[in-house]
């Protein structure tokens, strides 16, 4: 009974929304199997084919969401799923006021925020492995990680501030089609803090937390590894009802089986 509720719960939000909104900006990303930057030979990781969205969620988008489901504005939102960060800087909860560009990515976002708008669009989350398969893309390669330009332009990004008040589309085009991966925003994923907290997890010769730890980072073999380690230890220190200024997010869909 209480899955029922739960699925005619997601099925109303997903037909009311789409009235109203849906970013139909989407494309394919085709499948295959990758080792993740922390992982070895034998954690190679195979993805599904699956679609993504081609931009981060906006300001604007945002906004249409909460006017819709006011339990998600900012005086309305329970602090369990959004701790007192979120939706810093607007105006009021109807309002993003003069200091957020409409086209601005959505960031002091919580993930239960993140995940509730994506399922109204009858979508989710990416995981993180469906994420690190699409950002290893750069404008002409689907795997761009043993370039070393490509991976300095990511740190060179990672050191650039302020870089959430750009609109999005700001950013390259990678090989799938995607913009923003990298120089935007972080973006939240379904399952963002797996790698440290599963002892079953795919990278599990990868959960020692001395990986993430600073001298992990000083003592990194290279560019690559080094980047890796940036967005996994910033994934696993956040909590889910965290918003903070330079996270944002987008979604993610199964792709058609045929």
């Amino acid at each position: 009974m209480e899955t029922y509720g739960k699925t005619i719960a997601v099925l109303a939000c997903v037909l009311i929304f789409q009235t109203i909104h849906s970013q139909v900006d989407m494309v394919q990303i085709k499948g295959g199997t990758y080792i993740p930057l922390y992982g070895v030979d034998s954690t190679a990781v195979t993805i599904d084919d699956f679609s993504m969205d081609v931009y981060p969620v906006t300001n604007v988008e945002y906004l249409e969401f909460v006017r819709k489901f006011p339990q998600w504005q900012k005086s309305m939102v329970k602090r369990l799923f959004a701790d007192g960060n979120y939706l810093a800087g607007w105006e009021n909860d109807e309002s993003l006021g003069d200091a957020l560009a409409p086209n601005a990515p959505i960031t002091n976002i919580s993930w239960f925020a993140a995940k509730k708008y994506c399922e109204c669009q009858d979508k989710r989350l990416p995981t993180v492995d469906e994420w690190e398969y699409a950002a290893m893309a750069d404008e002409n390669m689907a795997d761009a990680r043993k370039k070393e330009s490509y991976n300095q332009k990511i740190l060179d990004w990672y050191e650039a501030p302020k870089t959430f008040d750009k609109k999005i589309g700001s950013t390259f085009k990678n090989y799938w089609g995607v913009y923003d991966l990298h120089g935007l925003v972080w973006e939240w994923t379904m399952d963002f803090n797996s790698v440290l907290i599963s002892g079953e997890s795919r990278k599990d010769v990868d959960k020692d937390s001395n990986l993430f730890c600073g001298s992990a980072a000083v003592g990194a073999s290279d560019l690559m590894n080094y980047a890796a380690f940036m967005r996994y230890a910033f994934r696993g220190s956040m909590k889910a009802n965290y918003s903070i200024k330079n996270l944002g997010f987008r979604c993610a869909k199964d792709g058609i089986k045929i």
